[in-house]
């Protein structure tokens, strides 16, 4: 992605600042003390995912465990609750969850079930505003906050997580880290390494909530009513 008027900018915001724009030499500080490392430092994967079970009740999103092998089950008990209109991204990890075949039988059970499809363009959001529910997988979970993280594409619209009545969250274990400073570093790395990172990541923590100044919690203010998180043991992938 070609990024536009950046040498412009930073020229006129080094200027302002009264210097001249620094282009080399530049390294980042070594902080003495990081305490953003230290956060649930030492934690297993397993103590990981209870610390994320915990704060899914402080954001008012129900929270399941499961295998891989019982996943279609447990999404389906899911939907089943929900509603009969699901919508959910193109994604490879579909077939190997054991979901491309729960969604086919839906199907065939007279519900309706609709994979992004990038031609589609402003199709896909009118079909996600009607949806009972939106299903997407974890990319990178954050076990303090409760929060996945999405990283949308032309595959993955934003509209699965935001305008369905209902959000489904499909965690792989090993997506599960302490924080945002891990997702922080992966993405970082990853962009570091040259690999395509996406454009728009989404950080979701639970269904849509707000809050007045007098800190009154309304759920569902402006996305999903309802959100579940699914932990799937992933191990033996």
């Amino acid at each position: 992605m070609a990024i536009q008027n950046r040498d412009r900018f930073l020229n006129k915001l080094a200027n302002n600042l009264g210097r001249q724009r620094k282009t080399e030499g530049v390294k980042r500080p070594e902080w003495s003390v990081q305490p953003q490392w230290q956060v649930l430092e030492g934690c297993s994967q397993d103590e990981l995912v209870d610390v994320l079970e915990k704060q899914c009740k402080a954001i008012h999103t129900d929270f399941k465990r499961t295998t891989i092998a019982e996943l279609p089950q447990t999404v389906e008990e899911t939907v089943a609750v929900y509603g009969k209109k699901i919508i959910t991204a193109k994604d490879d990890r579909k077939e190997k969850f054991g979901l491309d075949l729960l969604f086919d039988r839906l199907r065939t059970g007279g519900e309706e079930v609709h994979v992004w499809d990038s031609k589609a363009g402003k199709e896909n959001q009118i079909i996600a505003e009607r949806a009972d529910v939106g299903i997407n997988f974890s990319d990178i979970t954050l076990a303090e906050s409760g929060t996945v993280t999405l990283f949308n594409n032309k595959d993955n619209g934003r509209s699965i997580s935001l305008l369905p009545e209902n959000f489904i969250a499909i965690i792989p274990k090993s997506t599960i880290v302490p924080r945002m400073t891990q997702a922080a570093k992966q993405i970082h790395e990853a962009h570091e390494q040259g690999h395509m990172v996406s454009s728009c990541i989404s950080f979701i923590s639970g269904p849509s909530n707000s809050a007045d100044i007098e800190m009154n919690l309304i759920v569902g203010v402006h996305g999903p009513v309802r959100a579940t998180y699914i932990v799937v043991d992933d191990g033996d992938l």
